[in-house]
């Protein structure tokens, strides 16, 4: 696959992107692995943390992650099929805020996320190069099919560094 172009993502989304070394679809397929075992080892008692009032707790970020790349999913998706009406953005506080992620499980996340990612794996490796250069507006901001792949990949890496910096170190 071809770098990603700057044409390709509205800046809003470079810190996610710039943490994509390689391919984004190997990232991706990494992660399935990865994540889950970086859950795995976060302490019981920290899952309910927050770093600061006001803060959301470790649950609720990895809540955030899963529906963030469900949203991406479904964006990519209807732009790979040229649907070009404009797609509005999400309000994740207030995903979080109905989700009552703080009553389930790090382990059934862990599930949530491995089912999520291999059904969106199998979703990016469908497209061809046509379909992966397709463009729509999202949040107001033109963003190509391919794009999302590396925000996907990128926004679970922002976050997991998020919760190693700020939750688990100290």
């Amino acid at each position: 696959m071809n770098p990603l172009k700057s044409d390709e993502y509205p800046a809003i989304y470079a810190s996610y992107i710039d943490t994509i070394k390689g391919e984004a679809l190997d990232m991706l397929q990494e992660q399935v692995e990865s994540f889950p075992e970086f859950l795995a080892h976060i302490p019981a008692g920290k899952s309910e943390y927050a770093y600061a009032e006001g803060k959301w707790t470790i649950k609720e970020v990895v809540g955030h992650v899963i529906d963030t790349e469900r949203v991406m999913a479904y964006r990519a998706l209807r732009f790979a099929r040229n649907d070009t009406k404009e797609l509005i953005g999400f309000e994740p506080e207030d995903f979080v805020a109905n989700a009552r992620f703080n009553e389930r499980s790090l382990e059934s996340f862990a599930e949530e996320f491995v089912l999520v990612r291999q059904s969106n794996l199998m979703l990016f490796k469908s497209f061809n190069d046509h379909e992966l250069a397709r463009k729509g507006i999202a949040s107001e901001r033109l963003i190509s099919v391919r794009a999302f792949l590396y925000i996907i990949a990128g926004h679970l890496n922002h976050h997991r560094n998020m919760i190693r910096e700020r939750y688990l170190e100290g």
